[in-house]
């Protein structure tokens, strides 16, 4: 058991640091040309994260499919789950593009933006919708490759993708020769080139049969029964990753109340956190992996057994990482920025969410453990309780009336990320996840 945690686990740690490469390179390009820039990067994210729900729900219901019919033995129905996951992101993807390409001013004015901010980064918040279908495929085609236990092959693609962000990022955003300066629209353009190359490599692997799965072009027909048992699985995965990352747009409106640096240093925090934060999803994801394979190969107590594994080793991963971020807090944020302000209320951030990293490890592998069962709803709830009925008001409160600032708002997040792994570990008890067909 010990040994199929890390083969699966290190390629998927790996990958979700190939994720959070993205957001960074750009934090760390843009955050030379100021605060403002920062600023709009930040809002930018804020808005596009939840073009991230969708993603992640497409991934997650397709994981939970693919690990199924492998832990069956059954690869041809695995890869015909895969053809039609695939046509229904295509297809996703269209009405997701228009609101971002016609109304970013308007949306970043949604969550309070300052008009500076809304200026600098309507470009790069409407190029960033406008490509969001290569942004659904790379999490959806990976969904499929960690479901096949092929981590490997979505580590390679997203190496690639990363590469090419990397290398276009400092060009794009201060020019070079007859290349001109961008700003911050050139990080959009950088990380649009760089995700959809790395789409093209990902559909390279799956046609040319690089590993379990193998797809051919006569297998794309439309099968409605497959196609409405995967939006069954990835709708209210969606609404779950919804529920999360709209919650995180409402905490960046109550930080931009506090100006364009308590903005900024929330910006720069949220890239290292995450940074920090997806190798630990990464686990999750092996767990779920391992828990869809289990009981479709009815191996129920073997699922269990593999979820407790893989949350001790997130404990410890995470524990090593909050003792790095409340000493060497100002340290990371500098990387990002010299404004002083900035570096401040960053380092804030980072202390104060931190403390909360030793019991979120098992929050985040047992809620990723429901979605590997096909019990989506569960952790939909969970989110939903934590997000909006404890984290959302608690920050207001501490932020406003009792007129803690910026420091409540860090405050509340801790509490409410310590509360989710303590309901998830009661509900993953209960057991009833076992008995989920799919």
């Amino acid at each position: 058991m010990a040994r199929s945690i890390l083969l699966l686990a290190i390629p998927m740690v790996l990958e979700m640091l190939m994720q959070s490469v993205f957001e960074l390179a750009d934090a760390y390009f843009v955050g030379q040309l100021g605060a403002t820039a920062l600023g709009a990067v930040g809002a930018g994210a804020s808005l596009i994260i939840l073009v991230f729900a969708v993603g992640f729900g497409l991934a997650m219901g397709v994981t939970a499919m693919v690990a199924r019919r492998i832990g069956e033995q059954d690869p041809k129905g695995a890869s015909t789950v895969a053809m039609q996951a695939i046509i229904v992101c295509a297809v996703v993807s269209i009405p997701l593009a228009i609101p971002g390409l016609f109304f970013a001013p308007e949306l970043l004015r949604l969550i309070q933006a300052p008009e500076s901010i809304i200026e600098a980064g309507s470009a790069y918040t409407a190029i960033l919708f406008g490509s969001n279908g290569v942004i659904l495929l790379l999490f959806m085609i990976n969904g499929i490759f960690r479901g096949a236990g092929d981590a490997v092959l979505a580590l390679k693609a997203l190496a690639v993708a990363n590469a090419l962000n990397i290398a276009l990022d400092p060009l794009l955003i201060f020019g070079w020769g007859p290349i001109p300066a961008m700003g911050v629209t050139g990080a959009a353009v950088a990380t649009a080139i760089g995700r959809g190359v790395g789409v093209g490599y990902q559909l390279y692997l799956l046609f040319g049969g690089r590993g379990r799965i193998s797809l051919k072009l006569s297998q794309a027909r439309v099968l409605w029964p497959i196609i409405r048992r995967f939006i069954g699985l990835s709708a209210p995965a969606m609404l779950q990753m919804f529920i999360a990352t709209a919650s995180w747009m409402a905490i960046f409106a109550f930080v931009g109340a506090f100006g364009e640096e308590a903005a900024a240093g929330y910006t720069v925090a949220v890239r290292i956190l995450v940074f920090a934060l997806l190798p630990a999803w990464g686990m999750g994801n092996a767990a779920a992996t391992l828990v869809g394979q289990n009981l479709g190969a009815r191996q129920p107590d073997r699922a269990e057994r593999s979820v407790w594994i893989t949350s001790f080793a997130n404990m410890v991963f995470l524990g090593a990482v909050a003792l790095v971020m409340y000493f060497s807090a100002e340290h990371l944020v500098h990387i990002f920025t010299r404004e002083a302000n900035v570096v401040a209320i960053g380092a804030s951030c980072l202390r104060i969410i931190s403390y909360s990293y030793v019991l979120f490890a098992f929050g985040m592998v047992m809620t990723q453990a429901f979605n590997g069962a096909g019990d989506m709803w569960t952790p939909t709830w969970i989110n939903f309780f934590c997000s909006w009925l404890v984290q959302l008001p608690l920050a207001y409160f501490l932020a406003f009336p009792l007129d803690i600032g910026v420091q409540g708002i860090f405050a509340a997040i801790a509490a409410a990320q310590g509360l989710l792994a303590i309901v998830g570990i009661v509900v993953f008890r209960s057991g009833r996840w076992k008995t989920r067909e799919l």
